[in-house]
């Protein structure tokens, strides 16, 4: 079986570097915290060209902060996607806001910027676009309308390490950067990570006190703070990981352009083409009608998938509470139906794609004589 994430195969890459750094850790006894997660910090505000960034124990932490620091609660509003993993609408809800969704754009996958203009009351207060599959959302529309209302813009960068608009990294267009470091991102943990990068040493300082009970010095609570903050051997583990991010990430982009090069015109949709550096292939997505019967085929050749998301949030029972109903986002709802994620990381051969897209071709041109 292909799988569809090989994380042993990277770890195999990187074995030496990461056991030493993991047996220093353990040896220091510096497990949570500490100057191994100080030193990530300085490190990955480096790579995002951000003055600060705070390592956090998730990706949905990141979020909460970022709304808390920003002082957003109970009464406001926050808009977002429909299409997006659950955890952008639940830090939301922590934070005691009110999610707004709008619908995604097909081309791109993430949110329709000429939409948010329509959603905004005066009860917004921040705007999240999710940079959904690694492809940075077109921030250069959405910080037009943002600033045109003076709301806020909190990037859920989540799978978009590294992706980069006009020379800025993924995290550092907005007010705030939120990032998951979770085992299977682009750049991931041996366990749970996150992390936020801001300009802005006051909100950066505000999300410090908050992932450490809210203190301001030892035992000093000032805030209503949260137990947030990572783990020593992450942070270990994070910051080797990172030096070897630029090298994966264009793997993972040669990856992208030999499926790009072997699925062309074979009638299935694959994603639309970057401009630039504004993609770095977190997930793979093509898109078929018959997206269900084509994974079952899939998996009987041996190529593992996945579906990035097969319900969007609206329609999870866990949120049948915020109104919507089906219907109300229709190309969030077709990308639910339709989106199969391919095999992608670094370590995938070209033969292996070959393969891949055999199948995946043999396996339409069956359904389509089927229907036929």
């Amino acid at each position: 079986m292909i799988p569809l994430l090989d994380i042993r195969a990277q770890y195999e890459g990187i074995r030496t570097e990461l056991d030493a750094a993991v047996l220093e850790t353990l040896a220091s006894g510096a497990y949570v915290s500490g100057p191994r997660v100080d030193a990530f910090e300085h490190d990955f505000a480096a790579y995002c060209g951000a003055r600060e960034a705070i390592a956090l124990n998730s990706g949905t932490s990141a979020l909460h902060l970022a709304l808390l620091a920003l002082g957003i609660g109970p009464g406001d509003e926050v808009i977002t996607t429909a299409m997006t993993f659950v955890a952008t609408v639940a830090a939301i809800r922590y934070a005691g806001a009110t999610p707004v969704l709008v619908d995604a754009d097909l081309r791109t996958f993430n949110i329709d910027p000429t939409l948010i203009e329509r959603a905004i009351t005066p009860r917004t207060k921040a705007i999240i676009p999710v940079h959904l599959h690694g492809r940075l959302a077109d921030m250069e529309a959405i910080l037009r309308v943002a600033e045109r209302h003076g709301i806020p813009v909190i990037e859920d960068a989540a799978q978009a390490h590294g992706a980069e608009w006009e020379g800025r990294s993924a995290g550092t267009v907005g007010a705030i950067g939120c990032f998951s470091f979770y085992p299977g991102k682009n750049l991931g943990a041996c366990g749970e990570g996150g992390g936020v990068v801001t300009d802005d040493a006051a909100l950066a300082a505000t999300m410090r006190q908050l992932r450490d009970w809210g203190q301001a010095g030892r035992y000093n609570h000032v805030r209503h703070g949260f137990n947030y903050r990572m783990d020593g051997i992450q942070g270990a583990i994070l910051q080797v990981k990172l030096r070897h991010l630029p090298a994966w990430t264009e793997g993972r982009r040669r990856v992208a352009r030999i499926y790009d090069r072997l699925l062309s015109g074979s009638g299935i949709a694959t994603p639309a083409r970057p401009l630039g550096n504004e993609h770095v292939y977190h997930v793979y997505a093509i898109r078929s009608p018959a997206r269900d019967r084509i994974a079952e085929a899939l998996a009987g050749a041996g190529v593992a998938t996945g579906m990035h998301y097969p319900r969007p949030v609206h329609l999870q029972p866990a949120y049948a509470d915020l109104g919507y109903r089906a219907g109300a986002f229709p190309v969030a709802e077709r990308l639910a139906r339709e989106m199969l994620s391919l095999p992608i990381y670094p370590e995938l051969t070209e033969a292996q794609q070959q393969h891949i897209c055999g199948a995946l071709m043999r396996a339409n041109e069956d359904i389509h004589e089927r229907v036929a």
